[in-house]
C-alpha cells in the first residue's frame, strides 16, 4: 500500500508540474494585451478616409486608416447621447446617461467619479492605467495611476496655452505646443519613460481636436488651398421635419466671428472682444464684408469652417501616426489593442449644419476602428450595430477581465476575433439638453440600420420615420405615410422593449424634468482638479 500511495503521489506531482508548465506556456503565448484607446472630439465618419465617404478623397487620414488596414473597421457604431461629456461617461461606465447620472453638459452637474468604470476594473486587475488629454467631466479622473487632463475653458481645454491638471492636483499651463501636439508628447513620454514595464497598460489618449472653435496647428495652415465640396444636403429646407427647422446650428446663421477667425477691431477691452466674438451664436446677422451676402456669405462661412476643421483632423492623424510608430519601434504593436474613435459624430455641412446632438446619421454615427494583430485579422469590415456603451465590456472581455452584470453594453469580442456572434437588431438613443446651446429638441428613438424612428417630446409631440436604405440622408419623414404604418408600430414596440431593458421607461414628464433640472457644474481650475 505504501508503494502504491507513493506512486500515486509521485504521479499527481508530475501531473501538477506538467499542467503548471502548460499553463505558463499558455500565459506566455497569450499575454494580457496592452490597450491604447484613442479618442478625438467631434470627428465625423465622413472625415475618416478609411470609410470612403464624401470627403475621403480630398481629406485623407492615412494614419487612422493604418488602424483600419491592420485591423477591423466598424461601419455601424452609434452613440447613446451625442454630446461630449455624456458620451464620455457612457464609454467609461458602459451605461446609458440616465443610469450613470451624466446626461447633459449644460446644468447637469458633474460626473460621479466614485462609480464603477472600466479603467478602475483594469486597475484592479493589475493593469497600469493612464488618461492624457481631454476629459471634460468636471470631477478629477478616478481609476488611473496617472492622469493629465485639460481643465480650462469650462473643461474643454484650449488649442493654445491649455491648462492641465496632473494627477488631480498639479496645475500646469503648457505654452510650448498646440494642444494636439502636447497630448501626443505627454502620451509618448508616459509610455517611454514613466510607466511600469512589468505591468500591462491601458492608456486613454484623448484630443480636444477637432472640437469648436477649430483652431489648427499653424503647420497645417497650407492644407486645402482649393475650395472643398459641399454636401448634397447643404441647402436643406427641413421640409417635413419640424424639430430640425427650429435648430440653431446652421452654418449660415449660427456661427460666430471667433469660429471663422475674424479678428476684432483694435483697442477693444476684453469684455468688448468677448461680445464681438460671440455675435452669431443667437442668429445675429454679420458679414466680414458688406459685399458678401446671401448664398455667397453662406459658402464663405462653410469654406472657412470646413478647412480649419479638417486641418485640426490632420493634426490628430499625425498624432495617431506617432503613437503607431512608437508601438512598432518598441515591439509593442503585436500585443497592443489600438482603437480609434470619437466621442460622437459631427455635421460638416450636411443639412447646412455644424455641431452634433441629433439622432440623424452624421452625429449619431461614430467612427470606430480597432487593431490587435495577434487576434484580429487585417483589413476586415464589420456592419454589426454597436453602441458606445459596448466599448467597456468589449475591452474587459478582450483582456480576460470579468464583465460586471450591471453594465448595459454588450461585448463584441467574438465579432473581432471572427467567431459567430449574435449582434443586436436595433440601437436605442436618448438626448436631453435644451435649449442651450443649439436648440435641439430632446428626443429618443430606435434604429435598426434599415429604419429609424425618432420621437421629439419636450415642447412638441413629433415623430419621424426614415427609410435609411432608400433615403440615407434622412430627408423624407415617412411617419404619416400609411404604407409604413406597420413599420411604425413595430418600431414603437421595439422602443418600448428597449426602454424597459435599459431602464429608461419613465414618463414624458419625468424625461422633461431631466431636461429642466439645474445642477451647477464645478470646474475648479486650481490645484485639486475638480
Amino acid at each position: 500500500m505504501k508503494i502504491k500511495s507513493s506512486a500515486l503521489l509521485f504521479f499527481l506531482m508530475i501531473t501538477l508540474l506538467y499542467n503548471h508548465v502548460l499553463f505558463a506556456q499558455d500565459v506566455s503565448k497569450n499575454e494580457r494585451p496592452n490597450i491604447v484607446f484613442i479618442m478625438s472630439d467631434d470627428h465625423a465618419v465622413s472625415a475618416v478616409s478609411a470609410y470612403k465617404d464624401w470627403l475621403s478623397k480630398v481629406a485623407p487620414t492615412p494614419n487612422i486608416d493604418r488602424i483600419a488596414n491592420q485591423g477591423m473597421l466598424m461601419h455601424a457604431t452609434y452613440n447613446t447621447n451625442s454630446i461630449c461629456g455624456p458620451s464620455r461617461a457612457a464609454i467609461l461606465t458602459g451605461k446609458y446617461s440616465h443610469v450613470n447620472g451624466f446626461f447633459k453638459n449644460e446644468k447637469g452637474g458633474d460626473f460621479d467619479g466614485s462609480q464603477q468604470t472600466f479603467p478602475k476594473l483594469f486597475q484592479e486587475a493589475g493593469y497600469q492605467t493612464a488618461v492624457i488629454g481631454k476629459w471634460h467631466l468636471g470631477t478629477a479622473p478616478t481609476g488611473f495611476d496617472y492622469s493629465k487632463v485639460m481643465v480650462n475653458h469650462g473643461g474643454q481645454g484650449t488649442y493654445f496655452d491649455p491648462v492641465f491638471v496632473e494627477n488631480g492636483k498639479d496645475t500646469i499651463v503648457e505654452k510650448l505646443r498646440h494642444s494636439t501636439a502636447q497630448v501626443a508628447h505627454d502620451a509618448l513620454k508616459w509610455l517611454a519613460n514613466d510607466r511600469d514595464t512589468s505591468k500591462p497598460f491601458m492608456l486613454m489618449y484623448q484630443f480636444k481636436a477637432p472640437h469648436r472653435p477649430w483652431t489648427p496647428n499653424p503647420k497645417f495652415d497650407g492644407l486645402f488651398a482649393e475650395d472643398l465640396p459641399l454636401h448634397e444636403t447643404f441647402n436643406d429646407d427641413y421640409s417635413g421635419r419640424l424639430a430640425a427647422s427650429q435648430n440653431m446650428l446652421e452654418i449660415e446663421n449660427h456661427m460666430n466671428r471667433k469660429d471663422l477667425k475674424v479678428p476684432p477691431p483694435k483697442d477693444l477691452k476684453p469684455w468688448q472682444i468677448h461680445k464681438y466674438n460671440k455675435i452669431g451664436n443667437q442668429g445675429e446677422f454679420w458679414t466680414p464684408d458688406d459685399t458678401l451676402q446671401g448664398a455667397a456669405l453662406k459658402y464663405w462661412k462653410y469654406q472657412r469652417y470646413i478647412k480649419d476643421y479638417l486641418r485640426c483632423v490632420a493634426g490628430v492623424d499625425e498624432a495617431v501616426g506617432q503613437m503607431l510608430d512608437f508601438l512598432e519601434q518598441n515591439g509593442l504593436d503585436k500585443n497592443t489593442i489600438v482603437i480609434y474613435t470619437s466621442d460622437q459624430g459631427f455635421y460638416l455641412g450636411e443639412h447646412g449644419w455644424f455641431d452634433k446632438r441629433w439622432m440623424y446619421e452624421p452625429s449619431f454615427r461614430m467612427p470606430f476602428t480597432i487593431q490587435y494583430p495577434s487576434k484580429i485579422k487585417a483589413g476586415v469590415h464589420n456592419d454589426d450595430l454597436l453602441l458606445n456603451i459596448d466599448f467597456a465590456p468589449t475591452l474587459l472581455d478582450m483582456a480576460g477581465i470579468p464583465i460586471p452584470e450591471d453594465m448595459q453594453g454588450e461585448s463584441f469580442k467574438k465579432a473581432l476575433i471572427g467567431k459567430r456572434y449574435d449582434s443586436r437588431d436595433a440601437v436605442y438613443y436618448h438626448y436631453y439638453e435644451y435649449p442651450f446651446w443649439h436648440k435641439v429638441q430632446p428626443h429618443y428613438g430606435v434604429s435598426t440600420g434599415k429604419y429609424k424612428l425618432i420621437h421629439f417630446y419636450y415642447d412638441m409631440d413629433q415623430w419621424e420615420l426614415f427609410d435609411l436604405e432608400n433615403d440615407p440622408n434622412e430627408m423624407n419623414n415617412l411617419y404619416a405615410n400609411a404604407a409604413y404604418k406597420e413599420i411604425v408600430q413595430s418600431l414603437q414596440y421595439k422602443i418600448n422593449q428597449l426602454q424597459k431593458k435599459y431602464k429608461d421607461d419613465m414618463s414624458l414628464d419625468e424625461m422633461r424634468a431631466m431636461t429642466d433640472v439645474v445642477i451647477k457644474r464645478v470646474y475648479n481650475e486650481r490645484t485639486n482638479g475638480n
